[in-house]
């Protein structure tokens, strides 16, 4: 079972740490870890059903850019169509690897060991970003992506199928490697995870749902989707304020320094992998 209060710290967990280039997932398996849930497919599916909540929150904060592509898919806004298709096309990538890969990836990824170092890697690429100028300069509106910067970016977010590389961090770092402002890779990133989530989601509702609510009952699942909602809406709304004038070194920094921490914990035998 899960008690009340670790399903809302697990919530919070997941709504601060989704849309932060961060990997929600690696800091979902250490919560978990830290809270005396061993490894378990209940475990793993709660971890990826409570993004319900993020999902919930990006349809508020963004709620006039998914309508527009809403009316757009009923071709009634050109411009919101455009953007759905290239949201769409950002995503097919996740959705075919992830599919072929799924099983293969929780086996093998889902442990403290191959977080640690992807949160060591991905912590020094955002330093070598930073050090380059890139997370700050002017760049590209969203109005400007066309279908190969999309399908660039859909490819650079199944790098985060590895837990711990963060699906924010790769899709906002390719975005800004093919020149689009931070504003307009950080809103394309949210809108891509919207429908990546969404269909992750629903995926392991369908496959491992069933045992989930077994375990832990609907009401953790329902306190975990509330709390991420919360925490992702304040989460977001600082990430977009603070991105603009500092740039991406403060995750850069967070990152190394808890891949540090923890891989010491863990080599001391302080933490189970």
């Amino acid at each position: 079972m899960m008690s009340w209060w670790q399903a809302l710290v697990l919530g919070v967990v997941e709504g601060l740490t989704e849309y932060l280039p961060v990997s929600s997932t690696a800091h979902l398996i250490l919560a978990q870890r830290a809270l005396g849930i061993a490894a378990s497919e209940e475990a793993n599916a709660f971890a990826i059903c409570v993004q319900l909540g993020a999902i919930a929150a990006v349809l508020g904060v963004f709620f006039a850019r998914v309508r527009s592509m809403t009316l757009g898919v009923l071709g009634r806004d050109p411009e919101g169509r455009a953007l759905a298709i290239r949201v769409i096309l950002g995503f097919l990538p996740a959705a075919v690897l992830g599919k072929l890969f799924d099983k293969t990836i929780e086996r093998l990824l889902f442990g403290l060991y191959p977080v640690v170092a992807a949160w060591f890697v991905g912590g020094v690429a955002i330093l070598w970003l930073h050090s380059t100028g890139r997370d700050r300069r002017p760049g590209r509106d969203l109005s400007s992506l066309t279908a190969r910067d999309a399908l660039i970016i859909g490819f650079a977010q199944c790098l985060a199928m590895w837990p711990g590389t963060s699906r924010s961090f790769a899709t906002l770092v390719a975005g800004l490697l093919l020149g689009l402002s931070v504003e307009a890779a950080l809103e394309y990133s949210f809108l891509l995870g919207l429908v990546t989530l969404s269909a992750a989601t629903g995926y392991k509702l369908l496959k491992s749902g069933a045992v989930m609510l077994h375990a832990y009952g609907p009401v953790s699942l329902a306190l975990g989707f509330v709390a991420a909602a919360v925490s992702a809406v304040l989460a977001v709304r600082w990430m977009l304020s603070y991105l603009r004038g500092h740039g991406l070194q403060v995750f850069g920094v967070y990152r190394v320094l808890l891949a540090l921490v923890v891989g010491a914990l863990l080599a001391t035998g302080t933490l189970q992998p």
